[in-house]
């Protein structure tokens, strides 16, 4: 498997993204997916009552998300990427200053077609802030998904002693916790995003909706297209990331309540493995639904079922623009579940209102809406000319160097 280059010890900037590689996935968690070669770990969602609360299911967490879904955002549509649900917020102002900030980003990785589309996001946002004099440089060490390279790095840039604001994106949840409660400790602005951490030291955390509200999106999607019985593969790419571990288990239990057959694969986003997956099970029998907790490999998904010769599933993929292009390709019945690759602008919004001692949402949640049939055709022409690993809602098209800066990766 190809690594993408280790960004360390150096700012970035839009020239150094251009030679990022691409397409590798993320292997590397608490407790790692099978290898690609073995085979792989499955599990039958049989239970008619829904799960009790466990470490990736918790009810109350499950019953806000499914009400964020229908929450009316404060701040502009046109920019989703400040909207938030009004909520507790975090008084800034002891970190107002005229000065440019220098911003210090451990990252988990850029490993897969959606955290390399928003990183460029980022960069694209960061010359803009730039150019404004809100921040100096960015200074990025890259974790290439290692829980132990990523605790490190916070560390490093915690001695360094050179960071006005933290950026985090975690790599897991549960490691990465300790060593942002010392980023925490410094008395600098620590912004989180994307994944979670157990505490709520931080200044503030971003995120979209979040792993339950995509389960529901999708498992209902399914099971109001398929018939009780019927039975559904999911596809996830590793466990121990709390935002994918929820899908799954906001899926699961829906799934169980209307009477699908799911078993669920771990595949690191492999398309060799996710292919041989589908074709096992088709062999076993029909197959009448295909759930994902990220959109890397839909394509292979959907080509098992051509190779089999078989009628398409209905099938919840992601916003990548592979799968948007397959799905009208074939015109099976489907559903982009996104989470908001725009949230990679925000951070960086983030720190330009803390420069200003603006109070800033706690807890900063972005909308996060599926793309359905009937949006399909709008986002595919206005993302005409995008690579098939770029995500339909990254939310750029403002931003200095469009569209070449996404194009050219």
């Amino acid at each position: 498997m190809r690594k993408t280059p280790l960004l360390r010890g150096a700012a970035v900037t839009a020239a150094a993204l251009l030679v990022l590689a691409a397409c590798s996935t993320d292997d590397s968690v608490d407790d790692p997916a099978p290898d690609a070669g073995s085979d792989p770990t499955t599990s039958e969602s049989t239970a008619e009552e829904p799960p009790a609360d466990t470490e990736w299911f918790v009810q109350a967490d499950y019953d806000e998300q499914d009400a964020q879904r229908s929450a009316t955002f404060e701040g502009d549509p046109a920019t989703p990427w400040l909207q938030y649900i009004d909520g507790a917020m975090t008084d800034t102002s002891k970190y107002a200053t005229q000065e440019s900030q220098k911003v210090c980003f451990a990252n988990a990785s850029i490993s897969n077609p959606w955290r390399q589309t928003g990183f460029i996001t980022m960069n694209q946002q960061l010359q803009a802030l730039q150019d404004s004099k809100v921040i100096s440089d960015m200074e990025v060490r890259d974790a290439q998904d290692d829980d132990n390279t990523q605790i490190a790095d916070i560390d490093y840039f915690i001695a360094e002693g050179n960071c006005d604001v933290f950026i985090i994106s975690p790599n897991s949840t549960a490691a990465m916790t300790p060593a942002v409660e010392r980023a925490c400790e410094t008395g600098k602005p620590v912004i989180v995003f994307d994944r979670g951490v157990n505490t709520d030291c931080y200044t503030t955390f971003i995120h979209p909706i979040g792993g339950y509200a995509w389960g529901i999106d999708t498992a209902n999607f399914l099971s109001e297209n398929l018939e009780e019985g019927d039975k559904v593969i999911a596809l996830r790419i590793l466990p121990g990331v709390d935002v994918l571990e929820t899908r799954w288990a906001a899926a699961d239990k829906i799934f169980a309540e209307n009477g699908i057959e799911a078993v669920d694969y771990f595949t690191g986003a492999d398309p060799t493995k996710i292919k041989q997956i589908i074709s096992d099970e088709l062999v076993k029998g029909d197959v009448a639904g295909i759930w994902m907790d990220a959109g890397d490999g839909a394509v292979a998904a959907i080509e098992a079922f051509e190779d089999a010769g078989v009628d398409y599933p209905v099938m919840t993929g992601e916003d990548e623009m592979s799968f948007l292009r397959k799905w009208e390709e074939t015109g099976l019945t489907g559903l982009a579940p996104v989470y908001s690759n725009f949230q990679w602008r925000t951070p960086l919004l983030a720190v330009e209102m803390i420069a200003a001692g603006e109070p800033i949402p706690a807890e900063w949640v972005l909308p996060q809406t599926p793309i359905t049939e009937d949006e399909r055709a709008d986002y595919l022409a206005a993302n005409e000319g995008m690579p098939d690993g770029h995500y339909a809602k990254f939310g750029g098209e403002d931003l200095p160097g469009f569209p070449e800066a996404w194009q050219d990766r």
